[in-house]
């Protein structure tokens, strides 16, 4: 449901590369009755035939599993009513990320309407979350800053070698991060060349990463003219701490997860790209005693449609990397 986006179509892009996937019906609710061929070109040769349907279409089709790709505000209508026909669904947009209802006005300026499901919701950040997600009925696919910031983070969260303070975290991103729908920032002559920061002091993504970590975090992301990707670099205040007893916490935490990638330079925002990946690194400055993460991944692949292929696979108990690229494109 919303295929015709950047993710919706990332997501068609991954299913047909799925062993175990069939997809059913593809709606946009703005484009139905469209070919997807012609919407999206790159989908032409998996999809020459398929047609996207109306949103209320959609929810006629008998279906196991529902990937829903709407923005925010929209799935909490839609959920509900697919659980009840035991529909799995896997949500990418916001709506059941955060726990607690009351953040839903303070963030995105709206009271909750299916509040009751908050509780039984997955966050489907697999590398944290794996036991929690097997046999999921509703998993919460996080944000893409706040899984490439929560897995750079969450290892020395968890091993509590932080001091207290705020978690200050920057972030370059693609223009695909803000969807398909015209703007002027997003404007060519507007982008080419340039890079400017957004969301300043208020960026929805902020709460997931708070919640996450269990830290007060102060973000700033920053557009950069490039289609896709994300670079993240964030700082926290640390001691008795060296860049290789950080670099080895990082190669600990994560030896068993196919999907991270523990560099010891940092991470080029280009490379994870096209892949189900998330470079990580760290660096400590023992002038000023602070810890410096830095991670990288594709937005519309791990942050987004492969991170919600890859909670469906762990929720039902089959590999994790079924149906996800494991190699990013180069040059």
């Amino acid at each position: 449901m919303g295929a015709s986006g950047y993710v919706g179509s990332e997501l068609l892009r991954l299913a047909s590369e799925h062993p175990d996937m069939e997809i059913v019906a593809a709606s946009a609710e703005t484009n139905a009755g469209a070919l997807v061929a012609s919407h999206v070109p790159a989908l032409a040769g998996l999809y020459p035939e398929t047609r996207f349907v109306s949103n209320a279409e959609f929810e006629e089709v008998g279906l196991d599993v529902a990937f829903i790709a709407l923005p925010h505000g929209k799935s909490q209508d839609v959920v509900p009513g697919l659980l009840e026909r035991g529909v799995r669904v896997v949500d990418l947009g916001a709506d059941f990320r955060l726990r607690d209802a009351q953040d839903y006005p303070t963030w995105y300026h709206d009271e909750h309407r299916a509040p009751a499901l908050l509780e039984k919701a997955v966050y489907g950040l697999v590398e944290r979350h794996r036991d929690e997600l097997k046999g999921a009925p509703l998993i919460a696919v996080p944000g893409c800053f706040p899984t490439a910031t929560a897995l750079a983070f969450g290892p020395f969260i968890d091993a509590g070698v932080l001091d207290e303070g705020t978690l200050v975290v920057t972030a370059l991103t693609g223009a695909s991060g803000a969807g398909r729908a015209i703007s002027d920032r997003l404007h060519f002559s507007r982008m080419a060349g340039n890079a400017e920061a957004y969301g300043l002091l208020h960026h929805r993504h902020t709460a997931e990463m708070q919640q996450e970590l269990g830290r007060r975090v102060l973000f700033t992301p920053h557009l950069v003219p490039v289609s896709r990707g994300m670079l993240v670099s964030a700082f926290a205040p640390v001691r008795d701490l060296t860049s290789d007893a950080a670099l080895e916490m990082l190669r600990e935490s994560y030896q068993n997860d196919p999907f991270v990638v523990v560099l010891d330079e940092p991470p080029a925002l280009k490379d994870p790209l096209g892949s189900n990946l998330c470079f990580v690194s760290a660096r400590v400055d023992a002038r000023t005693s602070t810890l410096i993460v830095m991670s990288s991944l594709d937005n519309l692949v791990k942050g987004a449609a492969g991170q919600a292929v890859q909670a469906w696979n762990v929720s039902r108990g089959v590999d994790e990397t079924t149906g996800l690229s494991r190699a990013g494109l180069t040059p």
